[in-house]
């Protein structure tokens, strides 16, 4: 379960910035082209992969920033405020990967990589950071607290049966016979026989309608049944899947 919950969120966020990707490279063109400057295409992409790839990459000390700062360990306005400070080294990270990045995709295109003015540029990709450091604290902080969550385990019905001083769980779902034996019935489970105080009718009404009985002494799982032969007589025999054959009543055929 805990392995599903790792898989939605890394296809939810790999979907997300692809989605983001391809919105962010339209609106790039669109934007040149009104302007009327020409980039090619495969430029404006490495831009943006570049930086979703150092994004990508800052996952790992967020999610660390994410669990170490905050409550109960700080309080709200605390942490608040040490996030403010992380965005500034984590936005001179992204913009000097980023640029290293750029540098030599164009290099392999034969171009030359110009960030431009430094202090501007920086204050301008700061701006930006910010949004997007909020925003992949929330998607860390959501993932922190989906994977934190206890994973239900699925009910399975079982039935307590004392046998001296141990006390065994049998699932209900894996009992495949039971017959009455004087004050007792005994009960297959598992290649081995069971003795249970109660009655047969009794412990038929406890298991439920996944059972039937085949006979006056005797109840079968149905699921268990594998072939069903009936005599002239109309008696009949059942074949469990684990080779076990049992004798029925033509009384109790139509329950089958």
């Amino acid at each position: 379960m805990r392995r599903r919950r790792i898989l939605w969120l890394a296809l939810g966020a790999l979907l997300f910035i692809a989605a983001q990707s391809v919105a962010n490279v339209e609106s790039t063109l669109s934007d040149f082209a009104r302007l009327g400057r020409h980039e090619s295409a495969a430029n404006v992409w490495i831009w943006q992969l570049s930086s979703a790839a150092v994004w990508i990459a800052l996952i790992a000390p967020l999610w660390w920033l994410a669990a170490a700062l905050r409550p109960p360990r700080f309080t709200w306005p605390v942490a608040a405020g040490l996030h403010a400070l992380a965005t500034v080294p984590v936005s001179l990270v992204h913009v000097l990967a980023m640029v290293a990045i750029r540098k030599l995709a164009y290099a392999a295109t034969g171009q030359s990589y110009d960030f431009g003015d430094w202090p501007g540029e920086l204050l301008y990709e700061y701006r930006k950071d910010v949004a997007t450091y909020l925003m992949v604290l929330a998607f860390v902080a959501f993932a922190q607290w989906l994977l934190a969550r206890p994973v239900s385990e699925p009910q399975v019905d079982v039935l307590l049966i004392g046998d001296g001083s141990v006390t065994h769980r049998v699932p209900v779902d894996a009992i495949d016979w039971a017959s009455s034996a004087g004050n007792y019935v005994e009960i297959s489970w598992g290649g081995r026989t069971l003795l249970h105080r109660s009655t047969l009718a009794a412990l038929a009404e406890r298991l439920g309608p996944g059972f039937a009985r085949i006979h006056r002494t005797r109840i079968v799982r149905k699921a268990a049944v594998e072939k069903i032969e009936t005599d002239r007589s109309g008696d009949f025999a059942v074949t469990l899947r684990n080779g076990t054959e049992l004798r029925g009543s033509r009384r109790y055929r139509a329950a089958l």
